[in-house]
């Protein structure tokens, strides 16, 4: 933008003769039909406000635009605000969290609220909606990311990432059904608006069938996974491919078999390792801790949660870095550090608030298991995760903390508070056919 002059803030006038100067202008020669030299020379005395006609005449012969002309200004306000957008949602892309991010947001939306720009006050609260996401506020997340998805000017095609962080919102605060219902919507959206645009169907249905067996409707979820499977083979698109392997993953755990799910997330991993989005890798890594540590190999696991830990660096979000800590407390405890165990657990359960109820449980019991002597005191907290988990139906999950928590009792010389628990878990194990680990893509 170009500079105005030492005295303070440049009237349209004194802009006019400047221009005229630079381009070594008289005011005759700048004068055309309609727009005297006299016209002129009253414009730059301050004595008239040139027209919008005068404008459009004069600008193109001045080398600039009517715009900058009138205001000093190469870009209008509404123009500006897009720049600004545009720098914040980098920021935000670059940075896992940024208070200059969202002091940004929060201003573009006031200052786009009052100019009655819906467009600009939407992506403002979507942004926002992220942040608070991503510092595992998710009520504000919602209540920001459902403001902007009801202005209905940002589609599930056009801002894909506003949908899934909004229903990942819906389903780390325990309202798994309410994800479901907005991913069917969106789902449903993109194959009648863009049929052909394949990756956006594979992102969609993926993230609907993780909410499905969240809900523990496993055949549902594999309806969905079949289609999205057969449309992700005809496109090239890594991310549809790498969603294609999280998918089969997902799939073989649902099956009980976590090697073939490794052997799938593996090949996640050789695609991702070829792209720079390492936030995907790492959580690659925590999904195959995850599956480790569950199927008895805690050293293997610690090695991927070591490498995620690495790709996350020091600006994880409060989700993954809950993800992480639980998982690293659990292969710690299975590898007799349980001093590491607790420590990594507390630190989970400190992101945790309001959040995963699996992730809670799991901390929960991992730190009851590695401190026996306070499982009484974290018993109260424990079954309402629990309760959380039954009211979602999700059977398998809540058979797997129930086991982690009859180990504790059974450190804690329980014995038949063990065996109870264990029969409550095995009822449950027959409910569902298995909860598959890992997070969203």
């Amino acid at each position: 933008m170009r500079a105005g002059n030492e005295a303070g803030v440049e009237t349209v006038g004194q802009r006019l003769r400047r221009l005229r100067q630079e381009n070594g202008l008289s005011q005759r020669e700048l004068a055309s039909p309609g727009v005297s030299y006299a016209y002129i020379s009253r414009i730059e005395a301050g004595a008239r406000r040139p027209s919008v006609k005068a404008l459009r005449q004069l600008a193109p012969k001045l080398g600039v635009s009517v715009e900058y002309l009138e205001t000093g200004r190469d870009l209008s306000d509404r123009d500006q605000r897009e720049l600004r957008l545009s720098e914040a949602e980098l920021t935000l892309r670059l940075e896992q969290d940024s208070p200059e991010a969202e002091a940004e947001f929060a201003a573009l939306l006031a200052e786009a609220q009052a100019a009655g720009d819906a467009e600009a006050a939407a992506r403002a609260r979507a942004g926002l909606g992220e942040l608070a996401d991503r510092r595992g506020d998710f009520a504000t997340a919602i209540e920001e990311l459902e403001q902007a998805r009801a202005a209905g000017v940002l589609s599930p095609l056009t801002h894909a990432d506003l949908y899934a962080t909004l229903a990942r919102a819906y389903s780390a605060s325990g309202q798994p059904r309410r994800a479901v219902e907005l991913l069917e919507d969106c789902l449903s959206r993109v194959q009648a608006q863009a049929p052909e645009d394949v990756s956006a169907e594979v992102r969609f249905a993926t993230y609907l069938s993780y909410a499905l067996s969240d809900l523990g409707e496993l055949e549902r979820a594999r309806v969905v996974v079949r289609q999205a499977l057969g449309r992700a083979q005809k496109t090239p698109d890594p991310y549809s491919r790498v969603r294609l392997y999280w998918s089969l993953a997902r799939l073989s755990l649902m099956e009980g078999k976590p090697r073939s799910a490794l052997r799938q997330i593996q090949r996640a991993i050789g695609l991702l390792e070829a792209t720079e989005d390492t936030r995907q890798l790492a959580r690659a890594h925590l999904s195959s801790g995850e599956i480790l540590t569950d199927d008895g190999d805690p050293e293997q696991a610690q090695t991927h949660l070591e490498l995620a830990e690495k790709l996350l660096g020091d600006h994880a979000d409060a989700a993954d870095l809950a993800w992480l800590y639980s998982e690293q407390a659990r292969a710690s405890l299975l590898v007799g550090e349980d001093a590491a165990a607790e420590r990594l657990a507390r630190q989970a359960l400190s992101l945790l608030a309001g959040g995963d109820p699996l992730k809670r449980a799991r901390a929960y019991a991992t730190l009851a298991e590695a401190r026996p002597e306070e499982i009484d005191a974290l018993q109260a907290e424990f079954a309402q995760a629990l309760e959380v988990l039954e009211a979602e139906r999700r059977w398998p999950a809540a058979a797997s903390v129930l086991r982690t928590w009859s180990r504790a009792l059974r450190r804690a010389g329980r014995e038949q508070a063990a065996l109870d628990v264990l029969d409550r878990a095995a009822a449950y194990g027959v409910r569902g056919s298995g909860q598959p680990a890992g997070e969203r893509l």
